[in-house]
């Protein structure tokens, strides 16, 4: 008889090392953790940020981890919960290829709540960080797009099992106990598409898989058993989730290395909008067009993504960061789509409201990619401008260079800890593998209240 997926995942990822993690995915997971803590600390001075923080605070019990940009310590669980939602505040995450979910805020929360917790070195975070990355891929790839498509969130319901991981590593758990903690991942896995709004919602998605994350592996570690069956059994993950899965996907070439790809965001709004802001500000800086002579704004999209994003008229900042209408018109209006650019004062401006009224979304199967785009701008005399952007800025074939990485994490970090401190933590980050105890990393992130 075959062993279950989950005594697989078990094997592999129990075995390695910081010494078997190849020199890209040291550096990939470096800048991935960078990026992660920027995005946090700025991400928790926001109104769901604070929220969260006040929300972690009130639990009490013991000093275990860090609430980034606060300086409360507070359980495992409740640090993890706060740092993802903080983490996916302000739409300046990290992203998979596909554009389906974000890394860091399930996975990087949970390590580095349960690093503190056990005072685990910068090597061990590495590790936990590399497999809870690798897994959650692997679970995303072999459920989408029809997760995505029936309504779930790929961030969290994906993410439990790359937090779990993550966490289980670090807590020293053994194979036997791994596979129940992936049984207990599986029983809490959750989180709808159902998000876009004036509402924090989505911000909310990746709080409870980083805390259930944590909360599997540290109760599995006291003996709890979960199903080994729950990716490929008859009532698991993908039967559940899924109304077609490729079950191959969670273990093709397990046992060679992995590639790791992560993507990063220049822009402070939904990945696939990306595209769409590469053809704008394209056409603006080439063309610097007469924004008053706009007829129309024809931006056609890959089927993957026709359906999602098209609110002409978002009534706060968070619906904002997922209309790709709004995001247009702000681009070519500014010059840049950042998180200044989203604000509930800029949402009244006529000459933007006029813009993205003049935004159509069309259907093109022909695109090569789920999120690339195709932008024709059509003036009052007939003349027109075109715009085509299948690789955003930040991808992997369009990357942020390091220099690039580090001016974001200073220019969202700075103003809440000051430069000085950002960047201790940007220096400590690029010799993590030298630090004795992740808790002196993290304790730089924390702000006096």
């Amino acid at each position: 008889m075959n062993p279950t997926i989950a005594t697989q995942f078990a094997e592999r990822f129990t075995r390695p090392g910081f010494a078997d993690l190849p020199d890209p995915t040291r550096h990939s997971v470096k800048r991935l953790l960078l990026d992660y803590l920027g995005v946090s600390i700025n991400g928790s001075q926001t109104e769901s940020g604070t929220i969260a923080r006040r929300f972690a605070a009130l639990s009490g019990g013991h000093g275990d981890a860090s609430l980034i940009g606060d300086a409360r310590r507070v359980p495992a669980m409740q640090a993890a919960f706060s740092n993802a939602i903080s983490a996916h505040s302000i739409e300046l995450d990290d992203i998979d290829v596909l554009a389906l979910f974000h890394f860091a805020p399930p996975v990087c929360s949970a390590a580095l709540a349960a690093a503190e917790h056990v005072k685990a070195s910068g090597e061990d975070l590495l590790v936990a960080l590399a497999a809870g990355c690798e897994l959650m891929e692997r679970v995303s790839r072999a459920a989408n797009p029809s997760l995505r498509n029936r309504g779930f969130h790929t961030t969290p319901t994906c993410g439990v099992f790359g937090a779990t991981l993550a966490a289980a590593l670090l807590y020293g758990l053994t194979p036997a106990q791994l596979i129940s903690a992936f049984g207990l991942a599986g029983a809490q896995a959750g989180g709808l598409m159902e998000m876009y709004g004036p509402s924090m919602q989505k911000r909310f998605n990746p709080g409870p898989a980083a805390r259930n994350g944590v909360t599997a592996a540290q109760i599995a570690q006291l003996g709890f058993s979960g199903a080994d069956t729950i990716f490929e059994g008859e009532r698991g993950f993908l039967a559940a989730f899924t109304d077609e899965a490729n079950v191959e996907q969670l273990i093709d070439a397990l046992d060679a290395r992995y590639q790791l790809n992560i993507e990063f965001k220049p822009f402070s709004c939904a990945r696939p909008i990306h595209n769409a802001i590469g053809c704008a500000l394209e056409i603006r800086d080439k063309f610097a067009p007469d924004l008053d002579r706009v007829r129309t704004i024809k931006v056609a999209r890959h089927p993957d993504w026709a359906g999602y994003h098209g609110n002409k008229a978002p009534q706060t900042y968070h619906e904002a960061q997922v209309s790709l209408p709004y995001s247009v018109a702000v681009a070519l209006a500014d010059g840049q789509a950042l998180f200044a650019q989203y604000n509930d004062a800029r949402l009244e401006d006529p000459s933007l409201r006029q813009l993205s009224n003049c935004v159509e979304i069309t259907v093109d199967g022909s695109l090569p990619r789920g999120v690339s785009c195709r932008m024709s701008m059509e003036m009052d005399d007939g003349s027109a401008y075109v715009s085509q952007v299948d690789y955003p800025k930040g991808s992997i074939q369009n990357p942020m260079t390091d220099q690039e990485l580090r001016g974001k994490f200073d220019d969202l970090s700075g103003p809440v800890l000051g430069r000085a401190r950002a960047s201790e933590i940007a220096a400590l980050i690029d010799r993590l593998e030298t630090c004795e105890d992740v808790t002196a990393l993290m304790r730089l992130t924390m702000k006096a209240q």
